[in-house]
């Protein structure tokens, strides 16, 4: 099986050079580019079921290099779970994009160059996700950057360019301070290996320790979008195109909190900044989420509870416990696929409506049914409304946090439960406005005192926006629709899927030394 792990990043980038060869034929790249995911997909869920019956880790060392002189790819119940669900979120979006180009021709996703981005960003995730090395780690996110500058200014407007710049201004402050925590630890214990540094950084004085896994979290916390380094997300995501848009709010910011929960646990797991981000969670979560109580734009408001949502994941990491650990590998998998719903279910509003300011949509309950029904699932589901999967995953963490049972925990708590009812309330409150609302006029004077309610929201940014109304492809809708059902199997098969979130979370505890990485190496 170890053959099999260096193909999750080899497909994509195979695929991504084959795409640009093809560069001027659509049918060919979006071919190749499915046929990559699909394969990918496949090669993670044998490495996940393998990985889940042995109880064993996968390790290879490419080159054939000894520990730890070789880059070392290493996969686990953690990376191998979020490699099958990125996969499916990948392939998903991506056929989304291609109704969209379908329907609309290069104007905002350019085929020549995007699919072969596109397969880059995938292999750069796929390769921070089992990489075994802080180095290895570094080339991912470099790989998966360096695509999304691409993505996120597709269609050269000034808007996606303005956007980008943010984007890419921030991203590389992060990257520096990545680096230079890599050096700094390289300079310190003299290896970059996860195995060995668990084991050297604990020789070093307490102080040097606190340095170094500060360093790391900084740069970790500007990727994951935690506040206060979460300003660049709201304004930098909504302007990019819908399939972008989808995928870069599943996946990107859970890069970042993977490598948090990888080096909290692996590298730091005796180092206790706890209490820190436990008030770091507790403030992304409330921030976050009276950023969206406070928009107009549907894409906007999504941007903002992305950002309150990210609070739970680091609420979970600071429980540290497995039980904990657990329930936030969980809620991970349901916000990814939620959160991608969410976006891709905006999209089609968009086509529809010519909008997506909730002061300008109306009417769309009798005018599309169907769009009402995918904007409503997901919606509930991010809001916590029993028994969807988020809350299983929110009921899961304060389960966790209250067998701890200290008063930080309690306070954890109750800021948890009131972002979940104010994530519900911004998200119906849209609902009722885009779906409820008819579009007469003379309803509107009679729900006058209703609309004024929300006057307030006028003066938000995109609350005016306004572009033209475009045909909703079949392929467009069947995709939003089959993350919907994803989304509802994650609440139906919660048993199974938890069980396997929950021995992730107990094997997070005992991180492998690196004499048990070289023997599975050996393996």
């Amino acid at each position: 099986m170890s053959a099999l792990v260096p193909l999750l990043v080899a497909v994509p980038l195979l695929g991504a050079a084959i795409a640009l060869v093809f560069g001027r034929r659509r049918r060919v790249q979006v071919g190749v580019s499915v046929a990559s995911l699909t394969v990918t997909m496949i090669i993670a869920s044998v490495l996940l079921y393998t990985v889940d019956s042995t109880g064993l880790p996968i390790a290879v060392s490419v080159g054939g290099w000894p520990v730890p002189f070789g880059i070392v790819l290493y996969v686990d119940h953690l990376s191998a779970l979020l490699v099958v669900v990125s996969s499916i979120v990948l392939l998903a979006v991506l056929l989304f994009s291609v109704g969209q180009g379908a329907a609309d021709g290069d104007d905002e996703t350019p085929v020549t160059i995007f699919h072969p981005s596109y397969l880059i960003l995938a292999a750069g995730i796929f390769n921070a996700f089992i990489a075994g090395d802080l180095f290895n780690l570094y080339v991912g996110f470099e790989i998966l950057l360096v695509a999304s500058y691409v993505l996120i200014t597709l269609g050269s407007t000034q808007s996606r360019i303005r956007a980008g710049v943010v984007y890419i201004v921030v991203s590389l402050v992060s990257s520096i301070l990545f680096l230079s925590a890599i050096a700094a630890i390289y300079g310190a214990v003299g290896t970059v290996n996860m195995a060995q540094l668990a084991e050297r950084l604990s020789e070093l004085p307490d102080e040097v320790q606190l340095v170094l896994h500060l360093l790391l979290l900084l740069a970790f916390s500007i990727k994951a979008a935690v506040f206060p380094l979460s300003f660049w997300l709201p304004d930098s995501y909504p302007t990019a195109p819908a399939p972008v848009t989808a995928v870069f709010a599943g996946l990107l910011t859970k890069v970042g909190v993977y490598a948090m929960i990888r080096t909290e646990t692996q590298l730091f797991l005796d180092s206790d900044v706890n209490t820190l981000l436990l008030i770091v969670a507790l403030a992304t979560l409330i921030v976050g989420v009276l950023g969206a109580v406070a928009q107009a734009e549907l894409k906007r408001i999504l941007s903002f509870t992305l950002v309150s949502h990210i609070g739970y994941l680091v609420f979970g990491l600071a429980i540290a416990t497995p039980v904990a650990l657990g329930a936030t590998i969980y809620y991970m998998i349901h916000h990814i696929v939620v959160q991608t719903t969410l976006f891709l279910a905006v999209g089609l509003v968009e086509r529809r409506a010519g909008s997506t300011s909730i002061l300008r949509v109306k009417g769309l309950m009798r005018a599309a049914p169907l769009l009402a029904v995918l904007y409503f699932i997901p919606a509930v589901n991010l809001g916590g409304i029993p028994p969807f999967s988020g809350f299983i995953g929110k009921f899961s963490l304060f389960n966790a946090a209250a067998e701890v049972g200290t008063p930080i925990m309690y306070v954890l708590i109750v800021g948890g439960i009131v972002t979940s009812l104010l994530t519900l309330y911004a998200l119906m409150r849209a609902w009722n406005l885009s779906f409820w609302r008819e579009d007469d006029e003379h309803l509107d004077e009679l729900v006058g005192a209703g609309t004024d309610r929300i006057s307030y929201l006028g003066n938000a940014p995109a609350a005016s926006v306004q572009t033209e109304t475009r045909v909703i492809p079949r392929i467009m809708t069947a995709t939003t629709t089959g993350m919907v059902a994803l989304t509802v199997c994650l609440t139906i098969f919660a048993g199974p899927l938890y069980d396997i979130c929950a021995r992730a979370g107990a094997a997070l505890v005992t991180p492998v030394t690196i004499h048990q990485l070289d023997e599975e190496v050996q393996q």
